[in-house]
């Protein structure tokens, strides 16, 4: 079982910056593709970056060259940096822990969300 407990999420001005934190609990952390997505009022919640357990990223377009997606194994801990943050960031972000094990049986798991707003 995994659980994630999320940080980081308040209140900044266009283009402030924010880092999110996602700690997660267990001993196998590092075998986990980590990602973080957000939501905003009335939409669905999208992909904003992820990290494999290779290391291997993936930004959405709209946070490319912004945003940096993390890991940290040693602490089972990943980081979201956020650059030049717009209104339209403005969104519950989310951290996710995904996994295939060797039978092919996928381990999913979510946090509880951390409220980013971006506002003059």
């Amino acid at each position: 079982q995994v659980q994630l407990v999320e940080s980081g999420g308040g209140l900044v001005q266009p283009g402030g910056s924010l880092r999110l934190s996602c700690a997660a609990s267990g001993n196998i952390f590092r075998i986990y593709a980590m990602g973080w997505y957000r939501q905003a009022p009335g939409k669905q919640r999208d992909l904003v970056a992820t990290i494999t357990d290779d290391g291997s990223l993936n930004y959405a377009d709209s946070v490319k060259g912004r945003f940096t997606i993390s890991r940290d194994n040693a602490k089972n801990t990943v980081y979201l940096q956020m650059n030049s943050l717009k209104p339209e960031d403005t969104a519950v972000y989310y951290c996710n822990a995904d996994h295939y094990n060797y039978y092919g049986t996928r381990y999913i798991y979510w946090g509880q969300g951390t409220q980013v707003t971006v506002s003059s």
